[in-house]
């Protein structure tokens, strides 16, 4: 199992029980903090926003030696700024306990990659993961009800979003991201009005609604289920999965990316193959 795509069960027991007290240890070939629900930022009393607080336990010379962060099962709400400036995190993987992230509390984390969002989450704050300059995807789970203002902006790589409708979406969430600059929604270097943030909450939930993208859609969705995917493959063909949508992304980057599927391209692409054999026998 690639990192990014989280854990079985079996490994969060093991990870559970011998990194419960947190800390930092190499994992996998990387510098990995394992975050207990540990206070990690010291935050100013009068929430001045021009005063940003300051790291409470490590410094950031620490701070900025992590390349994965596992948040550990227990662990319910990430507070403001726990992980502010961890500007090296390439990895992020939540439990499924997480229900809230709080204000910028992976803002400016530059390198960040891939993250795996826990299923119960409910929330996300505003400036959340702001200027996550190596973000190139991220997937909302259906709990998920609100995300704050500024959220995902000046995530500039950020072209895959897996987000479920009914999701209520802050100003300017996605703004200066690879997703806006692609749309027909006008905007200057990714910035757009106002006036027109009703217009992008419904073109970014609409992106693959048409049934020529039935495959996207199924890729892209939550727990994406093999027989469907599977299904659409036979009727379509194999080179479906290659077909590109309007933000030029295939099914099978869909699929690629999605954190919370449990089957990969390859499996359907043997299962496809035996199918046409047999067919022809």
């Amino acid at each position: 199992m690639r990192l990014q795509r989280g854990f079985t069960n079996k490994e969060w027991k093991e990870i559970g029980e011998k990194y419960k007290d947190g800390g930092v240890h190499m994992y996998r070939g990387k510098k990995t903090f394992f975050w207990n629900g540990e206070k990690l930022w010291e935050e100013v009393e009068d929430e001045d926003p021009e005063e940003e607080g300051w790291p409470r336990v490590h410094d950031y010379e620490e701070r900025e030696s992590w390349q994965v962060l596992v948040v550990l099962p227990g662990v319910t709400v990430i507070p403001n700024r726990t992980f502010y400036e961890c500007r090296n995190i390439e990895t992020v993987i939540m439990s499924d306990t997480v229900r809230r992230i709080e204000w910028s509390a992976f803002h400016c984390c530059f390198s960040l990659k891939f993250v795996r969002l826990s299923r119960s989450l409910e929330f996300i704050g505003h400036y959340a993961f702001y200027a996550c300059r190596s973000l190139v995807s991220i997937f909302i789970p259906p709990l998920c009800r609100d995300i704050g203002d500024y959220a995902l902006c000046e995530c500039e790589k950020l072209i895959i979003l897996g987000i479920p409708q009914h999701v209520q979406l802050g100003e300017k969430v996605i703004a200066a991201t690879s997703l806006i600059k692609k749309s027909p929604i006008e905007n200057r270097h990714g910035y757009y009005d106002r006036n027109n943030e009703n217009e992008v909450v419904r073109w970014v939930k609409s992106i693959n609604n048409e049934e020529v993208y039935a495959l996207h859609r199924a890729c892209a969705s939550f727990n994406p289920l093999s027989e469907i995917i599977h299904d659409l493959v036979k009727r379509q063909g194999i080179e479906a999965m290659r077909m590109k949508n309007a933000m030029d992304v295939t099914p099978s980057q869909y699929l690629e990316a999605n954190t919370f599927a449990d089957i990969s391209e390859k499996e359907i692409i043997n299962r496809y193959i035996l199918d046409v054999m047999g067919e022809v026998i």
